[in-house]
């Protein structure tokens, strides 16, 4: 093909108008990126050869935090828009989401490649670094924000705002996502607007596992042995069921932050993980499964975080003025977990034929095809 004339004569036209081809390095601007790499060891004199590979690293995750937060931004635009009831778009956004789940295993494995460097290794360079910090890292913290870290949640950090650690610039962007819906809002919009009118489904739900339970003690009375012990077990199943029928114990649970999601948004997940078998369900299913990985996903990246400071500084104080290994421990917990409320779904999953029976009812508007 390096003969065609039709090749050569678009090659003669660039030429005569002046203008270029595409250029790998150019159209990459890998001539910002390569020579990014600016080491305070060799500026002081004194060149420490892992100090390469810890910029590189961080370098790397930031491009990556970048496009993850590319991903997300268009992720919760399309929830926010609507755009997903009926099922439009709605393998975009799966598609998307579980690209984000690629990308944060990606983030989780790239700490192997940093461990290379022992703890003696980082000391020798880690004097240069103070009072440069990781919390510092701004996409993170936009990360955060926008899957729905609750400002009321977070640690302080050195005993202050975390907006305190960004110069005035940063912080203001912050300040401004901060303002915007963030994916949790978004996937609590779309799950609320699930239910077709005509199917009651919270209704079914609730008089289907009342009249279970209501059989489950007759079973008991009838029984002759463990009487006791099975009343004090049935007594726990109906507490746990009321809990999630009483929206009023739901909103004081959300105003505590034990739970996220609000009374209907709750509904409507059920509703998908007790259907989702059902065509309409299917993708929901996955996309409810998807966000549950983001959440264990940046869990584990903390975790794996606070694994490898403690190998490399101990106990010592952070570079940025932090407890260190003790300041990010306690980020390792459902404060900072976004949608905790879809793996305690678990807890109210019952034996499929308590679940209501998607079949036509009286109202026109309501089949199987639309729920």
């Amino acid at each position: 093909m390096s003969g065609c004339p039709y090749q050569k004569r678009d090659v003669e036209k660039n030429e005569a108008e002046g203008e270029e081809g595409v250029i790998y390095g150019k159209y990459l601007q890998l001539d910002k990126i390569v020579d990014a790499q600016s080491l305070l060891s060799e500026s002081k004199g004194n060149k420490i050869h892992d100090e390469h590979l810890f910029i590189v690293t961080h370098q790397a995750y930031e491009l990556w935090f970048k496009q993850i937060l590319w991903e997300l931004d268009s992720v919760r635009d399309i929830l926010m828009s609507g755009d997903v009831q009926n099922g439009r778009n709605m393998l975009t956004v799966l598609r998307r989401t579980n690209r984000m789940i690629t990308i944060f295993k990606l983030l989780v494995e790239q700490f192997s490649i940093l461990e290379t460097m022992t703890a003696m290794d980082f000391f020798d360079f880690r004097q240069y670094l103070s009072p440069a910090s990781g919390f510092q890292s701004l996409q993170f913290r936009l990360l955060e924000i926008k899957f729905g870290v609750a400002d009321d949640r977070r640690v302080p950090y050195n005993r202050q705002h975390y907006r305190k650690s960004f110069n005035d610039q940063e912080s203001e962007k912050l300040l401004h996502s901060e303002k915007e819906p963030t994916l949790l809002q978004a996937v609590e919009r779309w799950l609320e607007g699930l239910e077709e009118k005509g199917f009651n489904f919270w209704g079914k739900l609730q008089a289907n596992i009342n009249e279970e339970l209501k059989k489950k003690g007759e079973k008991i009375e009838m029984s002759a042995e463990d009487k006791e012990e099975q009343r004090k077990d049935l007594t726990k199943e109906k507490e746990l069921f009321a809990s999630l029928f009483d929206e009023q114990r739901h909103e004081d649970l959300l105003s505590k932050g034990e739970r996220r999601l609000s009374y209907k948004a709750l509904q409507g997940a059920l509703m998908i993980y007790f259907y989702r078998e059902e065509p309409r369900f299917q993708v929901p299913f996955q996309l409810l499964t998807s966000l549950m990985d983001i959440d264990a996903l940046m869990s584990k990246w903390r975790y794996h975080h606070v694994c490898m400071v403690h190998r490399m500084i101990g106990s010592k104080m952070g570079t940025g003025g932090s407890s260190g290994v003790h300041y990010l421990r306690s980020t390792i917990s459902d404060r900072y977990r976004v949608f905790v409320d879809l793996c305690n779904l678990a807890t109210f999953l019952v034996p499929r034929h308590w679940v209501p029976e998607l079949t036509s009812c009286d109202s026109s508007n309501c089949s199987n095809n639309t729920l």
